[in-house]
């Protein structure tokens, strides 16, 4: 996933460690032939929405989109926004590059950066209907809790982002992660539990059912959704 908050001074603590794998010929050939089209970069700064997307709609952000089938799916499902993904990893960046262009997509832009990065040079505040983060790294182990991308620093930065009523969705499919972030989510000032104090909300249908998901409920595992809305009008 992405880097965890940090004060500017401090070395950042990330919340993602780079992994090795191997990107395919076909994730390479993709990132060369669509990233000009498709890719954004950090040094570009600023995002002007209706410029990129030809147009005035609301725009979600989706923070770690790993291999970018969820992403792909609300992109389809809902041709009247605008989205934007974030990813660190190359070979879900070349998948969903090679998606994009297959199924001709006007709608999905992506980085390959860190989260923190974008949202503090590329992201105007007040400029985001939705920001989701659907299932972050939970650093399972205590002394590495300090990793975890939901941070309270975090929470704020993306709450700047969000414009009044516009909604941060997390999901996880571990409890003590879920119940991590719904005391950081609550204990935010510009923060509204959807579902009421302390309760967890339905899985709603625009956020797909992934096939890792699938798996988990059929051994009994269960999936926490945490739908914040920031206050403001």
């Amino acid at each position: 996933m992405n880097a965890a908050s940090t004060s500017p001074r401090q070395r950042p603590i990330r919340s993602f460690v780079l992994r090795g794998g191997r990107i395919t010929d076909g994730q390479r050939k993709a990132f060369e032939a669509n990233w000009p089209r498709y890719g954004l970069n950090l040094e570009d700064g600023v995002l002007n929405y209706a410029d990129m997307f030809q147009r005035k709609a609301n725009t979600v952000l989706e923070i770690g989109f790993g291999m970018g089938d969820s992403l792909l799916q609300m992109a389809q499902a809902a041709p009247d926004s605008n989205f934007i993904g974030v990813e660190v990893h190359p070979p879900g960046v070349g998948r969903l590059l090679a998606d994009i262009d297959r199924q001709h997509l006007a709608n999905l832009r992506i980085y390959q950066a860190d989260a923190l990065d974008v949202l503090r040079q590329c992201i105007a505040d007040e400029s985001l209907s939705c920001v989701q983060i659907f299932f972050p790294d939970p650093w399972h182990k205590k002394r590495h809790h300090k990793r975890r991308l939901i941070q309270p620093e975090f929470v704020e930065l993306l709450c700047a982002k969000l414009v009044g009523n516009g909604v941060l969705h997390i999901a996880t499919d571990w409890q003590p992660y879920a119940e991590h972030c719904m005391q950081v989510l609550q204990a935010s000032s510009n923060l509204r539990n959807c579902a009421g104090a302390d309760d967890f909300s339905p899985r709603p249908q625009h956020r797909p059912l992934t096939k890792f998901e699938q798996r988990g409920q059929r051994l009994g595992h269960g999936v926490w959704d945490l739908i914040f809305e920031r206050k403001g009008s």
